[in-house]
Parts: structure tokens; C-alpha cells; sequence
């Protein structure tokens, strides 16, 4: 007998299947609930769309032998579709409910309203806004305390991170259990206080940003930006964090970059941060001096050095970017021949 609990989502759109996919896949039954007024027609036609969709993606782990094909037919039979009539049948007893519906106020109120009238009182409640503030969403909750946000990002199916945005009434034990719910089925949870953009919607808007803005400046082509990006950002960054990167280079080398960019863009878009400077003022410029974001006196440091360096040489020599000894004798073979993206022309 499967003894693991019930999950619904309230929302049968991309979020809806994305989670569905999740908790199925970790052996969950999903409730999928479909809270759009339809005629027995297009409730059908939604039913399948959806279905399809989670077989898709459930297919394609088969393809790539994360699962076994056999498996597919189980997982999906664990997820069911109801229409927003059966919503007392799809939310009644379940412990954890997800709103899925889309980044429209009235349709998040009214969202909430068909889950409180429906749902145990003490079932949690986290939305998977990419905006909203969880306190103002709250507001549409009754009790809040078993409210927060649980943005995660897309493909919901393959991304480990889920961003919890704690509200100001949102209990501790709601935060803890949903954090071992997540762990369960393989994503990572990080705990944030109520900000907008989380923290990868607001790292990422950013760097969005900037690199259409080089564009714009006609610094190079998409794909050249995007090459760049990929095998020289993107790569460091899978495996160190930026605020560790900051220690491995220094808030003192932040500092004088950042300014040096403002002066040179004429922009305060390249602010650095006062912590930066107050870090450097307190002899905090990271690994070599110890201390900086992260403390480092009660580490060995050669050793996590060593071990950051081996993650990136097998990240960068499962890409195929690791030149060989005695470099390329074949250029179809090299690093630059396999650091574009073949598909993609501007």
C-alpha cells in the first residue's frame, strides 16, 4: 500500500503538470484540479492536453533510461484530472495543495477561495508565484499560517530548486514539513524571508537584462553572447555560488570592477553593494584572508579548493570542453566546435 500522502494541485495548466510529473514520478498519487468553467467537451479536451503533456515528459525520462519504459504507464496512472465540479472529491483529505493558476490577481483569489471552501483546515497551502508577495496572497488564505510561496522554477519536472517565500504568519512546522516533502522527491528547497523576485527571479532578471543590452550595443551576435555565457558563466556557476565566487575573487576585486563599470557605462545600474565595501574595510575579502561571505578559518581550504576544481573539471569534461594533452588535432572535436548551440541562428 503506497503510505505516501496525496498531493493536488490547483491548476491544470504547465504548472499543474509540471507537479504532477514530480509527485508521480516520486510515487505520490496527484490530484490534478482543473478550476476553469468547461463543458463536458473542453473538460475532455483539457483532460487529454494535460495527460499528454505528463506522459511527454515521463516518456522522455525512458528515452534518456532514467526509468524503465515499463514504468511510464504506472506513473501516469497515479495522477487524476477533475473538473472544478468534483473540486469537495479532489481536495477533501489531502495534506498538501499547490495553486498553480496564472499570475492574475483575481484568478489567485479566486483560486484560493474554491481551495479553503474545499480543503481540511489543516492542509498546507503554498502558491507557485513567480511574483506576488506571499503576505499579499495570504490575505485570499484562511489560515495563514499554513500559507507560503513555493516558486519553482521551469521545467518544474527537471530543476532541483524550489524557492520557499516564508510569510509573516506562515508557522515554522509548515516550513519544516513542506521542506522535507520537497527533499523527498529530490528537489532543493532554500528558505527565503518575503522579497520580491525571490532570488533567482531577481539574479536572473538582471543578467537577462544585460546580455540583451549587449545586444542592443552591438557588442557580439546572440550566439557569441550566449557562448560566452555558457561555457564561461554558466559553467562556474553551476558549481560555485556567486556570493561564493565573490570570496574566491575577493570584495575587494567586486569593488573596483563594479566602479570601474559604472564609470565606464555612465550608469548606476553597476552600483556595488555597501556590504561590499564594509566587508572590505573589516578584512573580509574572502579566501585569502580568511574570511569574507563565509568563513574559512576552521576549513581546509587546499581540500575545498581541490574539490571545487575536480566538480568543475568533470562538469567541463562531461560537455566535451576539456582540450585534451597536446591539444586538437581534429577541429571538429574541439571545445569551440562544441560550445555553440548547432540548433539556433539570430
Amino acid at each position: 500500500m503506497n503510505d505516501k500522502p496525496v498531493i493536488a494541485a490547483v491548476g491544470a495548466g504547465r504548472m499543474g503538470v509540471g507537479l504532477a510529473h514530480v509527485f508521480a514520478y516520486a510515487g505520490h498519487e496527484v490530484r490534478l484540479l482543473d478550476v476553469k468553467e468547461r463543458d463536458a467537451d473542453g473538460f475532455a479536451s483539457l483532460q487529454a492536453r494535460a495527460r499528454s503533456d505528463i506522459a511527454r515528459t515521463i516518456g522522455l525520462m525512458a528515452t534518456l533510461g532514467r526509468i524503465d519504459a515499463t514504468d511510464t504507464d504506472a506513473i501516469l496512472d497515479r495522477v487524476t484530472i477533475y473538473p472544478l465540479d468534483r473540486a469537495a472529491e479532489a481536495l477533501s483529505d489531502v495534506p498538501l495543495i499547490f495553486e498553480g493558476v496564472p499570475e492574475v490577481l483575481e484568478a489567485k483569489e479566486r483560486a484560493f477561495a474554491i481551495t479553503c471552501k474545499h480543503a481540511s483546515t489543516d492542509a498546507i497551502i503554498a502558491s507557485t508565484t513567480s511574483t506576488m508577495m506571499v503576505d499579499e496572497l495570504a490575505a485570499f488564505v484562511a489560515g495563514r499560517e499554513r500559507f507560503l510561496n513555493a516558486h519553482w522554477l521551469n521545467p518544474a519536472f527537471l530543476i532541483p530548486l524550489v524557492e520557499l517565500s516564508v510569510g509573516s504568519e506562515t508557522a515554522p512546522d509548515v516550513v519544516d514539513s513542506l521542506k522535507q516533502t520537497l527533499e523527498a522527491v529530490g528537489k532543493v528547497p532554500v528558505v527565503l524571508q518575503a522579497k520580491p523576485g525571490f532570488v533567482v527571479p531577481r539574479i536572473q532578471a538582471l543578467a537577462m537584462s544585460e546580455a540583451a543590452r549587449a545586444v542592443e550595443d552591438g557588442i557580439a551576435s546572440p550566439e557569441e553572447i550566449d557562448k560566452a555565457v555558457r561555457v564561461g558563466f554558466g559553467l562556474r556557476f553551476a558549481i560555485l555560488g556567486l556570493i561564493e565566487f565573490i570570496d574566491w575573487g575577493g570584495n575587494d576585486i567586486l569593488y573596483y570592477a563594479g566602479n570601474y563599470m559604472k564609470k565606464a557605462f555612465d550608469s548606476d545600474r553597476f552600483d556595488v553593494p555597501a556590504i561590499t565595501e564594509q566587508y572590505m574595510k573589516e578584512g573580509r575579502n574572502g579566501l585569502r584572508e580568511g574570511r569574507g561571505f563565509y568563513d574559512y578559518r576552521d576549513i581546509d581550504v587546499d581540500a575545498y579548493q581541490l574539490e571545487t576544481l575536480r566538480k568543475l573539471i568533470d562538469l567541463i569534461d562531461h560537455l566535451g570542453l576539456m582540450a585534451p594533452p597536446g591539444g586538437v588535432t581534429d577541429p571538429a572535436d574541439s571545445p569551440a566546435a562544441k560550445a555553440g548551440n548547432p540548433f539556433l541562428k539570430s
